[in-house]
């Protein structure tokens, strides 16, 4: 079934009276809970509790406020990392454009996962252009989740590996705020403040985060940083019907604006140049720039017409607009002096003029609008008690490129303006989609040992890219198009034991629309299959789980960031693969006689992947592997905590080195610079309260100050954030 764009609003208000996307099963559980009270709509959770995804039929992690509070990251990388079966890549030490891969699924611009904000899509434009060039504040967020697995279906689009949900402040029950204050090296400084009121029919919450940094990266003969500034803020209000008079009602309204401004650049090291000084900048970046502004509104109605039945329903629109300027085809010099060219490693130093350096306004407007629904109903049926869910969604977004380049000449090492090239129709274009989902998930109480999770979903997707010949646009070409239509199916269960054992096993199919510059490219498939045992006892718990994907068509979407043999648009076909991998967690948490507790946690994912049959291009060969994904990685963490209020923690990570091109395995190949380094990071915190309502805190990320290749994509050889000390207080009022 089809939308036109001259009827989606009248299909979908005849819909939401009838269905709906993106609740979760705690969302109706709270309502049965709570009947007539007031329920967050505007901070929806896809798990719930940590103790909940530690039931669900698949796997699910839940990173709360207690947890995010040790070491009060703001880069959504360093909180991920501990998370089994998540693979991050940095890029620029802050966590600005965020690599987020889940279970193999490819982690560049966390374009292959289903990325929410309080359970709603929140990617510039998650069909027509899947690459996450922003990402919501982390710093701002009091919970993160992640699912993999057969409940994955519920959200979608992407169903391979996962989905990642970013949870909100709420609204406070009663007048209450906070403000947390943090200073670090480099002039790195923090905000976050709110504030906000509840009364019986009214709620509401202002807040701010505002993060600024000169930067830890020096670019040659220029005094400008490296850094970044950005201003978020957020404002919400509640309005409900009064608790125990008629149906419970309730609206929700979130309005959220972001500015950035991050001297944020592409190109990297050689290899040589790497091991002189990992933090060293070439003066061909010193102009790069990211400019972008985002805002964002979403109003949410729920209505509760009984204890079992309730119906939600969530508009919601997202304007991102960007300019990255910045250098274009630096990696060429970066190539050419890692195999010893002289000539290219002047340019690169400044000591060799150039002429034709190509400085070019990546700006791109997106904007993406929906309006989803979902109803809730719990019913008893044959002997088993169902929570069902009843969902859809309608989607559309856009990405709307017009790109000018500025040309500069290289003169005695400094960057001298030439002329400006207006944009060729590659990068003046309009690439759109549309989308309809529909959903219905399924979880059946058998008895006391069983539960099972069955689900549908069905996706009908449309993409388009228009080409202009001129600037004024007088006249457009379509150069792609691509209409999908998919029905995906999920199983899964968990078996009790006994108390203490219980065992969880699913099979999902997996699905990635190709982007909108694609043209008669075949969707991402796969069949996923898991199985696992979780162990509970008292302070304990452990929980390992075996995944299998099997993909029919492995998709690579081609950008600058991440581009496919020279292509920086659209989609290209893998061909099959398999991946395999395990994933194993333990949390323990050992007690003195109630003076302290010293709470240990570690994980551990292994991975492997193959492309088992060749693309017909012949460019991706039997027995490669897939790429940006590490075979082993592991997190531990270590607390102490006493009775009296302070803390302290240490946590490690490690990751294994990773394959940058598919072609680094092969026989014969030189993967020398193909490859990442392997890593393992030491971050430290400590916090005490000054009073019951005032704690500091101090930490250092990146303790031992290990330095190495975590990014070599697209320019050249980058590292990871240097050693940084911080301290902070927060303040509750």
């Amino acid at each position: 079934m089809l939308i036109t764009k001259s009827k989606p609003f009248g299909l979908l208000l005849a819909l939401a009276t009838a269905s709906v996307a993106a609740d979760s099963k705690s969302e109706s559980s709270r309502v049965k809970a709570e009947k007539a009270s007031q329920v967050s709509l505007e901070q929806v959770v896809i798990i719930g509790s940590k103790d909940e995804a530690r039931t669900m039929s698949g796997s699910a992690f839940v990173i709360d406020e207690v947890e995010l509070e040790k070491f009060e990251y703001t880069d959504i990388h360093r909180i991920l990392r501990q998370v089994p079966g998540v693979y991050v890549q940095q890029e620029e030490g802050y966590g600005l454009r965020p690599n987020i891969g889940i279970r193999g699924a490819g982690g560049s611009r966390s374009e292959k996962i289903t990325l929410m904000e309080d359970g709603v899509l929140i990617a510039p434009a998650p069909y027509s252009g899947p690459s996450a060039y922003y990402f919501p504040t982390t710093g701002r967020m009091t919970a993160v989740e992640v699912l993999k697995g057969p409940e994955t279906l519920k959200q979608g689009p992407y169903t391979v590996g996962g989905a990642v949900n970013l949870i909100s402040t709420p609204i406070p029950k009663q007048a209450e705020g906070l403000v947390q204050v943090e200073i670090g090296n480099d002039g790195e400084d923090r905000l976050h403040a709110w504030y906000g009121d509840s009364t019986e029919q009214l709620g509401w919450l202002l807040e701010t985060h505002q993060h600024n940094a000169d930067g830890f990266k020096s670019i040659d003969r220029s005094n400008t940083d490296t850094g970044l500034d950005k201003e978020d803020y957020l404002a919400k209000l509640r309005l409900n019907t009064p608790e125990g008079e008629g149906l419970y009602n309730q609206v929700d309204i979130k309005l959220q604006y972001s500015t950035e401004k991050s001297n944020q650049s592409y190109l990297g090291l050689t290899d040589a140049d790497f091991d002189r000084d990992s933090n060293r900048r070439y003066g061909l970046s010193e102009l790069d720039q990211m400019d972008n502004e985002h805002a964002s509104a979403t109003v949410s109605h729920l209505i509760a017409f009984n204890d079992e039945l309730s119906l939600k329903t969530t508009a919601y629109y997202n304007d991102f607009e960007r300019d990255w300027y910045k250098l274009s085809g630096g990696g060429k010099y970066i190539e050419a002096a890692n195999t010893g060219d002289a000539i290219a490693q002047g340019i690169l130093d400044g000591t060799e003029d150039v002429d034709g350096l190509k400085v070019k306004h990546n700006a791109r407007q997106y904007e993406s609008y929906g309006l989803q629904s979902e109803l809730s109903w719990q019913v008893a049926f044959v002997g088993m008690d169902h929570d069902l869910d009843f969902g859809v969604r309608w989607h559309e977004d856009e990405v709307d490129r017009f790109q000018p380049t500025d040309i500069f000449n290289q003169v005695n090492g400094s960057l001298v303006y030439d002329s400006t090239d207006l944009p060729s129709s590659s990068n003046n274009r309009v690439e759109e989609g549309e989308a309809l989902s529909l959903y219905i998930m399924d979880h059946i109480s058998v008895n006391e040992q069983l539960d099972i999770t069955a689900g549908i979903r069905y996706e009908d997707i449309d993409t388009e890219q228009k080409r202009y010949s001129d600037v004024d646009r007088s006249s457009s070409t379509v150069t792609a198009e691509n209409s999908t239509s998919e029905t995906l199916l999920a199983l899964g269960a968990t078996y009790q034991l006994n108390q203490q054992w219980g065992l969880l096993a699913g099979v999902h199919q997996g699905f990635a629309p190709a982007s909108a510059g694609s043209e008669d490219v075949d969707p991402e498939e796969s069949t996923n299959y898991e199985a696992g045992v979780r162990f509970t006892e008292e302070n304990l718990f452990v929980e390992a789980i075996y995944f299998f994907s099997d993909y029919e068509n492995s998709v690579q979407y081609c950008t600058v960031a991440n581009p496919c043999d020279g292509q920086t648009s659209g989609s290209i076909s893998q061909g099959e693969a398999e991946i395999e991998g395990l994933e194993f967690l333990v949390n323990y948490d050992f007690a003195g006689q109630a003076a302290y507790s010293i709470p240990v946690s570690f994980t551990y994912t292994y991975t492997d992947t193959e492309i088992t049959s060749s693309s017909d291009d012949g460019d991706f060969l039997k027995g490669d592997s897939l790429t940006d994904i590490p075979e082993n990685q592991w997190a531990a963490s270590i607390g102490y905590v006493a009775a009296s209020g302070w803390d302290t923690y240490l946590n490690a990570s490690y990751t294994d080195e990773t394959c940058i091109d598919n072609t680094c395995d092969r026989s014969g190949v030189d993967d020398r610079f193909l490859t990442t380094d392997d890593l393992l990071v030491f971050d430290l915190s400590a916090s005490m309260p000054l009073n019951a309502q005032a704690r500091v805190y101090a930490k250092v990320d990146n303790l031992l100050d290990d330095q190495e290749i975590v990014s070599r994509k697209p320019d050249g050889a980058r590292a990871n954030k240097p050693r940084t000390f911080y301290v902070g207080v927060k303040v509750s009022f």
